[in-house]
């Protein structure tokens, strides 16, 4: 199979009929074998209603529905899991993003040899205060900290070699990083391309700017775990040796003090030195546990599925 577009959706019962008449006319003039595995994610309306229609009419429409709503990471993290094409699209349901666009974005994983492109939102329909400019800061921050060159990070049209979605784990909030995840994994042959963004046509965005403050907080824990995910003890460790000494350092100075120097001086728990000896050996100690507590964690762990689902059309499970 040539092509798997994934496409997580939340009530866009509006855009379904359209998008997958819009996907389907540009497969079948590009001569694609393909799958349109659409991802409900716990949908109020009657979308999952449109795409068991539409899976009746077309064996190449799959879905997965959830039984509530978990979110875009977990909903693109079952469609990794179930795609089969060669090359892999994610798109929004909104039709913001052109599924004209595809071809290209397919020859450039297929062709070209890039690993994962992700689309450039260059010119927006979208509010210049509320979604533009914190996008802008956004992006800038994620480039800063990831040191993968994207201009816009958040764009849901991206392609990926298959290897690459079998190969990362998306979880928590983590859609807007998946270039970063890939990295981590890896994959260095990442591009970009311009792509067209097109304004709403049906519905109101389901995101609202609490979506950036939990970015940042999202890009803060990408960045830690990808420095010390692996070995924790690198970080805690470090600084709980480090607190230690200071800590052991002050104790010895003020034990010597009291021996040798001052012997009728004021008591030893008298002294500001005492306490903070004592408060930088306890976090010492503490953090180098952290650390170690934090290698075995990791040693002993094990995935989880953290979304569950009620019903499935023309998925094949494959164990």
């Amino acid at each position: 199979m040539n092509l798997s577009i994934v496409i997580p959706l939340l009530n866009e019962e509006e855009s379904l009929n359209e998008l997958h008449d819009w996907i389907a006319s540009v497969m079948q003039s590009n001569h694609f074998s393909y799958e349109i595995l659409f991802i409900d994610d716990g949908s109020t309306d009657s979308s999952w209603d449109i795409i068991s229609t539409l899976a009746e009419e077309n064996p190449s429409v799959k879905g997965i529905r959830f039984q509530r709503n978990f979110g875009k990471s977990q909903a693109l993290h079952a469609g990794f899991k179930a795609v089969k094409g060669d090359v892999i699209i994610t798109m929004d349901a909104d039709l913001q993003d052109n599924p004209d666009e595809i071809p290209e974005l397919y020859k450039m994983i297929h062709e070209e040899g890039y690993e994962l492109v992700s689309g450039w939102k260059k010119k927006r329909y979208d509010s210049v205060i509320f979604k533009n400019i914190p996008s802008k800061l956004f992006n800038w921050a994620a480039r800063r900290t990831s040191g993968v060159k994207l201009n816009d990070f958040n764009c849901g049209l991206k392609a990926y070699d298959k290897k690459v979605v079998k190969r990362i784990e998306v979880s928590g909030e983590m859609h807007r990083y998946i270039p970063v995840l890939a990295k981590n994994a890896g994959f260095s042959n990442i591009g970009e391309k311009v792509v067209q963004h097109q304004a709403r046509k049906y519905g109101k965005t389901k995101f609202g700017m609490e979506r950036f403050i939990n970015g940042f907080l999202d890009l803060i824990t990408i960045w830690f775990v990808s420095k010390f995910g692996k070995q924790p003890m690198h970080l805690f460790g470090a600084l709980g040796v480090l607190m230690f000494i200071i800590g052991f350092a002050f104790a010895l100075y003020i034990g010597i003090d009291k021996l040798f120097i001052n012997k009728t001086g004021r008591l030893i728990t008298e002294r500001p030195q005492f306490f903070i000896s004592l408060s930088a050996m306890l976090m010492g100690s503490q953090l180098f546990l952290a650390g170690f507590l934090g290698e075995m964690i990791i040693r002993s762990k094990k995935n989880k599925t953290r979304y569950s689902v009620s019903e499935e059309v023309n998925i094949l499970q494959i164990d």
